[in-house]
């Protein structure tokens, strides 16, 4: 029976160029007719009368419909099968569209939707595994902590309760990013957009970052009186993350340089963040924005995606994050190419100062 279905599958469909179903009925209706009243005048000169024609004419225009008409309704039941094998979560069907009318449209449609469908399941699956992932490593590593200060293993010195309180930081900046991220999802973060001053608020950030990396060198490259209309706290992740992600991989004692400039249009900003760390290669830079994203092995892009086992190890949500909120004021975050290190280019648009 399968091979039957396949052999009908792939007869030609004589009315796929016609871009207009209304125009294809018209058509079958026209030929079915035609049909008919030529096989009951076919039959007069035989001696046939009509009543003994117009049977067998019903039955040719049947069959003359069924070859026609072939692949009018095809795409539609295919949609109905394809439909309900993802109901059961197969994403992989899809939907012969030769069609230029309507119901081709319906269906290079519901092709793309399958496809799209298929990409959010797949990132679905990666997502979960990748958040159990990064969950379970601060989770066994403080509780091997709490599990030897109970057994008496590890005495409670004040360097084991902060590699505890180390861990549980971690585990709470990864809840905040995913709440983040939950939020982006939702469409629940409008922006609060204020006037900043921007060698204030980048000075505030980078004596944040030196805080949590006091190995690291920040400096600072700010036009002077610079200002910018922007949401502080969304600004604030964006630069922070990028700040954590270059001391996290710039070699101890290099610098870690933030600089910021006016935009093409006034009002405009352009921030950077660079350090002199391993580089990011041209095939990952799309990538390493996304949540959780895992890069080549052995690759920057890899590390930034996964726990480092240590206190200060990423999440690979920080990239994620400052993307969505660069794309909330509407401007693009860009890895740029540099003969050294990493530099990470934010542009952000002009708007109203309030």
């Amino acid at each position: 029976m399968s091979v039957i279905h396949r052999l009908w599958a792939s007869l030609p469909r004589p009315l796929d160029p016609l871009r207009s179903i209304k125009v294809k009925f018209g058509v079958v209706v026209v030929v079915t007719a035609c049909v008919a009243v030529l096989i009951v005048l076919w039959g007069y000169p035989l001696g046939f009368r009509a009543r003994q024609t117009m049977p067998v004419g019903v039955l040719i225009s049947l069959v003359v419909i069924q070859l026609l008409a072939h692949g009018m309704t095809a795409p539609l039941r295919e949609m109905t099968a394809a439909a309900r094998a993802m109901a059961r979560g197969d994403y992989s069907r899809r939907v012969r569209a030769t069609s230029r009318d309507e119901v081709g449209e319906l269906a290079h449609a519901f092709n793309r939707m399958a496809a799209d469908l298929a990409e959010v399941d797949r990132q679905r699956r990666e997502f979960v595994a990748n958040v159990s992932h990064e969950l379970r490593t601060p989770i066994s590593a403080l509780r091997a902590v709490l599990e030897n200060v109970a057994d008496g293993v590890t005495p409670a010195t004040p360097e084991v309760l902060d590699s505890a309180l180390d861990q549980t930081e971690r585990l709470g900046r990864l809840v905040t990013q995913l709440l983040d991220l939950s939020r982006a999802d939702a469409g629940a973060a409008p922006l609060d957009l204020s006037r900043l001053d921007v060698a204030a608020f980048v000075a505030d950030v980078t004596a944040e970052a030196a805080a949590s990396h006091p190995g690291a060198r920040f400096v600072s490259d700010v036009a002077p009186g610079l200002h910018a209309a922007a949401d502080r706290d969304r600004l604030h992740q964006v630069i922070a993350n990028l700040l954590d992600n270059a001391a996290r991989h710039g070699p101890p004692g290099t610098p870690v340089t933030v600089t910021a400039r006016p935009g093409a249009a006034p009002g405009g900003l352009v921030l950077e963040v660079a350090d002199e760390g391993p580089g990011i290669p041209p095939a990952e830079r799309a990538r390493v924005f996304e949540r959780f994203s895992r890069g080549a092995p052995g690759t920057r892009a890899a590390a930034a995606g996964t726990s480092q086992g240590t206190p200060g190890g990423g999440t690979g949500l920080g990239l994620a994050i400052a993307r969505w909120a660069t794309d909330l004021h509407g401007g693009d975050i860009t890895v740029l190419d540099t003969p050294k290190g990493c530099r990470i280019r934010v542009r952000l648009p002009a708007a109203p100062l309030p």
